[in-house]
């Protein structure tokens, strides 16, 4: 009879190609990029992302124009939204794209300090 594996020591889970695909790291905690913070090659990024990964070099064919979402470049790729951002960090750590973060959520407007300065305004100015 065979010997047969071990079922518990047997690294059959789905998460074990994305082990592999991020080379074991983890996101950085200072690099945690919102879904909707948009990322762009740089201009001379071509020549050094030969010698990625292929899921980060599609990362990069895929930004290579223009911006494109967290979330877009996640989509695209069909990889979790946490692989792409470790792709991501790993990619901005080596110099070959360009993160914006996204705006900042207005905060709410104080409607009594804007009347206060139309009524400034209109005194002023007689409108």
């Amino acid at each position: 009879m065979p010997d047969e594996p071990d079922p518990e020591l047997e690294l059959t889970s789905a998460l074990v190609p994305f082990f592999v695909i991020t080379n074991g790291r983890s996101l950085p905690p200072d690099q945690e990029y919102e879904r909707t913070a948009l990322v762009t090659a740089r201009q001379d990024a071509p020549a050094a992302a030969r010698t990625l990964s292929p899921e980060a070099q599609k990362i990069m064919e895929l930004i290579a124009d223009g911006f494109l979402a967290v979330v877009e470049v996640a989509g695209h790729t069909h990889l979790p939204l946490g692989i792409v951002r470790i792709l991501l960090a790993q990619l901005e750590e080596s110099g070959l794209i360009i993160v914006r973060k996204p705006v900042p959520r207005a905060e709410g407007v104080d409607r009594e300090l804007i009347g206060a300065v139309l009524a400034g305004l209109r005194n002023r100015f007689g409108a």
